[in-house]
């Protein structure tokens, strides 16, 4: 089964990511290996949330990109290929195919390095390399995407939850062939 994208890590950068994808009817799935630094984290600095613990702020995240069809597999991604239909995903139970991929990895930039992409300097402390990407999200392989902590952006849940969101739109505005803007409205 191939997806129209597919993001690796299912913290607040990923689930957001997702939302906006399946919100656009674009098949999505994420892989995650359950390790968000987020699941540690008490968040009292979160718009529109007065305070929120970190399993419960993934958690709800993950249902609301559920909600519009995200699918979500447990695994660690071992493996990013480039294919003929765009890209192929390996994890320790299967293997999955995709046209963009997301990486929404956090602290982490060994599956970026392990595919060739490129890498820099991290810019916060304690993140030695984060993935080198413009400012859309757009990374040294063309159809492979960065957001959030990988991408550089600051380690707080709002931002990086922003990020994903900011280089989702712009996946779904490369796969529609036109800019892409989600904007709900109250129900009457």
């Amino acid at each position: 089964m191939s997806y129209d994208v597919i993001i690796i890590g299912a913290g607040p950068t990923g689930a957001s990511a997702a939302l906006f994808t399946s919100k656009a009817g674009k098949k999505t799935l994420v892989i995650d290996n359950e390790q968000s630094v987020t699941k540690r984290a008490w968040i009292e600095n979160h718009y529109g949330v007065e305070a929120i613990g970190g399993p419960d702020l993934v958690e709800i995240g993950k249902k609301q990109a559920a909600k519009f069809g995200t699918e979500f597999v447990t695994g660690k991604a071992t493996q990013l290929v480039k294919n003929e239909d765009g890209f192929e995903i390996t994890t320790e139970n299967g293997t999955y195919t995709g046209k963009h991929v997301i990486l929404a990895t956090g602290l982490s930039v060994e599956l970026a390095e392990a595919a060739g992409i490129a890498t820099k300097e991290g810019t916060e402390p304690r993140i030695k390399s984060i993935v080198d990407c413009d400012a859309q999200g757009n990374t040294s392989v063309k159809g492979v995407w960065a957001a959030g902590t990988t991408a550089g952006v600051s380690m707080h849940t709002i931002i990086t939850a922003g990020d994903g969101a900011k280089v989702a739109i712009n996946v779904i505005s490369e796969l529609n062939g036109a800019r892409y803007v989600d904007h709900d409205v109250l129900k009457a």
